[in-house]
């Protein structure tokens, strides 16, 4: 599908950033075009461009101003928008997919049972709903890596709890109203726990700290607590690769 991308606002971020909006829906397709800005954006490498951080509908850019003023920067990113490149809303382009194992319910998903009631369905249907699609990556924050999904069915929508907890152990897998996450650290929340992966989304210190990144796709695959604790020991040891495969667009919309 193609199209010329419709109408966009650069607004002030401070004296070092702008943000460059680019719909007012939150949609795959707009996010797609977050996406693709920001790859331009660091592939053209920007003198005085420090940062580009992709959100659910708009692209915050920080910058030196002592290296790039704000009006060269804005006319160099419309340049971009209103190349021939820019005219595809979505890209037939491969995207990763990182499969993220999951054990559910148990000691790892506390809250597995409720959603299951709230929603008038058994354990297994929940499991089988949630671990059914994959999810877009459509942001990171919160707490460093944490990955703000799309794509979660209504039948599994759960409200949050009513007091948060002060600590979720690192990898817990939680429904909060209709979006679903992971927590890539342990940190309190108020997300409803329903598993918990054995993977570790967040490795500081390392080259790429983070597992995940926005615009990739998520697909949660249910594994036992056997499989749990041997996977656990591996990624500890350093042994385990996780599974990311890079598919096609119209694989991930026909899935």
């Amino acid at each position: 599908m193609t199209g010329r991308l419709p109408e966009f606002r650069v607004l002030p971020a401070g004296e070092r950033g702008l943000v460059v909006e680019l719909g007012n829906l939150i949609s795959p397709e707009v996010n797609a075009r977050v996406q693709r800005l920001a790859r331009r954006i660091n592939q053209k490498s920007i003198a005085g461009v420090i940062e580009v951080v992709p959100t659910y509908r708009s692209l915050l850019v920080y910058f030196d101003p002592f290296n790039i003023s704000r009006s060269d920067l804005v006319e160099a990113i419309q340049q971009m928008l209103a190349s021939d490149e820019g005219l595809e809303v979505v890209e037939k382009e491969g995207v990763r997919v990182v499969h993220v194992p999951v054990c559910y319910g148990g000691e790892f998903g506390p809250d597995l049972e409720y959603v299951a009631q709230h929603n008038r369905l058994s354990i297994e249907e929940v499991i089988t709903i949630h671990s059914s699609r994959p999810y877009l990556v459509y942001m990171l924050g919160f707490t460093p890596g944490f990955p703000y999904l799309g794509g979660m069915s209504d039948k599994i929508a759960t409200p949050r709890l009513e007091k948060p907890r002060a600590k979720i152990p690192q990898g817990s897998v939680g429904i909060a109203g209709a979006q679903t996450g992971l927590y890539p650290i342990e940190s309190p929340g108020g997300w409803r726990l329903i598993g918990r992966t054995p993977l570790r989304p967040f490795l500081p210190g390392t080259a790429n700290p983070f597992l995940f990144d926005a615009g990739d796709y998520l697909r949660f695959i249910p594994i036992s607590p056997e499989e749990y604790h041997h996977i656990r020991r591996d990624v500890e040891a350093g042994f385990f690769s996780p599974d990311i495969r890079t598919v096609s667009l119209e694989d991930i919309s026909d899935d």
